[in-house]
């Protein structure tokens, strides 16, 4: 019976290319260094309360260390936010998306695929945004899951957090509030629901994206921002004028 070759690199376990296949379905992955840090922001964002395995999620107790390690870190220059998320837990979204806007470095975010919930406020929280021209943005009010709010200081509570995204976007987009407000409570477009559903142009033609295209215009945005920035450099001062 004919042996198999120990020294074949594609049976040995453990190969690294062989892992690469399995795990991201190409031999050859991007090792040059880079000065944009990418952060994906997929599924659903998981704040409080921890989902089921089977569902994809984004975890804000990742997300935040990430952002600041990349703050703090003197070879990244850029930060680009990639977004396809169905929204999730509110307070965890709205601190993403304040972390992204306190950032000092040049933030660029890209809605593909869907911007959802509470993912509108995190697609605004950059410098600019822009959206894929299929992409969609779910826009409706703040609900628990459909329950009966019984209780008033329930409601009060739901509609102060729900001020607070609503000032958020407002602030962060071109949007106006009134606009805002009519997407957000618009009966019959969502089945049972209320809300709007926006599609790429729409959703700058609104004002809450700034504008529609891809990959390659996000990053062609975010290097004329990393040079805008060494250029506004104080010679000698190290830091940023205000």
């Amino acid at each position: 019976m004919e042996q198999p070759d120990p020294g074949a690199p594609e049976r040995r376990p453990g190969n690294p290319v062989v892992d690469t296949i399995q795990q991201l379905g190409q031999t050859v992955t991007p090792a040059a260094e880079s000065n944009i840090f990418c952060m994906t922001i997929i599924g659903q964002i998981e704040g409080h309360i921890v989902l089921p395995p089977q569902n994809k999620t984004t975890k804000y107790e990742h997300i935040i260390p990430q952002l600041v390690a990349a703050e703090q870190n003197p070879k990244i220059e850029g930060i680009l936010i990639v977004l396809n998320t169905v929204g999730g837990d509110v307070e965890a979204g709205l601190a993403i998306a304040e972390m992204i806007s306190s950032l000092t470095k040049p933030t660029v975010t890209l809605v593909l695929g869907g911007g959802h919930s509470i993912g509108v406020p995190i697609a605004v929280a950059g410098l600019k945004s822009f959206i894929a021209e299929t992409a969609t943005m779910t826009i409706h009010p703040i609900r628990l899951n459909g329950l009966v709010i019984g209780v008033p200081q329930t409601f009060e509570y739901l509609d102060k957090m729900q001020e607070r995204v609503t000032r958020f976007v407002v602030s962060h987009s071109n949007v106006t509030e009134e606009k805002f407000r009519e997407l957000m409570f618009k009966t019959g477009e969502l089945t049972r629901d209320i809300g709007t559903t926006v599609i790429g142009v729409d959703a700058v033609k609104h004002g809450l994206i700034d504008a529609v295209g891809g990959i390659g215009d996000a990053l062609r945005e975010l290097n004329q921002y990393i040079e805008e920035r060494k250029r506004a450099v104080v010679p000698g001062a190290g830091v940023m004028p205000q």
